[in-house]
């Protein structure tokens, strides 16, 4: 899969799911679950008990319409074997021209974190397809406008501050996509393996996206 088929697939998409749990037995039902709701883009953080194989083991066991990647990749190390893992793209809170040396080498799309419009437009210059703008939540959908206003060919990404509710309303506001964990991967429900919830969840939040859509 080429970086232009990734990129698009995860406007189509509208959404990244980011998957942070405790319980890393239960990662293909919570793909499951999540793509029965609508969800089609998966992001596993690294900060998920041995991430790596489950990167190997979600991109083996899925077919071509989800798409999985890495998050919370800090390094050049990081980067590498999420890679080897499978990962179809990359995200980072931060942005450091190591990780993006290493998507760009490898042919991996990257999606680096970045906070001022300097920080941004330094991330999108670099290779950046997408950037993460985190954490949205303290920024507001404004700003995405401010943004895009004197530099329209952004892709934003906002992660942090997005809802099941508001997922739409950031689209609207100029962002790409949205990236979201804590309103999607409800922390009760993981912890009772309540798979119907996340759907559920999930339907939600591409209620929202298909709302502002048409």
């Amino acid at each position: 899969m080429s970086n232009k088929e990734v990129i698009a697939q995860i406007k189509q998409a509208g959404a990244m799911a980011i998957v942070r749990m405790d319980d890393p037995s239960i990662i293909m039902p919570v793909i499951e679950a999540l793509k029965k709701g609508g969800v089609s883009v998966i992001e596993i953080t690294l900060t998920v008990p041995d991430a790596l194989n489950l990167i190997k083991q979600a991109v083996s066991e899925t077919t071509g319409d989800i798409l999985i990647g890495a998050g919370s990749v800090l390094s050049k190390k990081d980067a590498e074997e999420v890679v080897d893992a499978g990962a179809k793209f990359i995200v980072s809170p931060v942005f450091k021209p190591e990780i993006m040396d290493v998507a760009k080498s490898r042919n991996v799309p990257c999606m680096p974190g970045a906070y001022t419009p300097t920080e941004i437009l330094t991330a999108h210059e670099a290779g950046a397809e997408i950037v993460k703008v985190f954490p949205a939540d303290t920024l507001g959908m404004s700003y995405f406008k401010a943004i895009k206003a004197p530099m329209p060919h952004l892709e934003l990404m906002p992660t942090g501050g997005v809802s099941l509710t508001n997922a739409g309303e950031w689209l609207n506001a100029g962002a790409f996509a949205v990236g979201i964990g804590g309103a999607l991967m409800d922390k009760k429900a993981l912890k009772n393996k309540d798979f119907d919830q996340l759907t559920q969840n999930a339907e939600l939040l591409m209620k929202s996206i298909n709302q502002a859509r048409n």
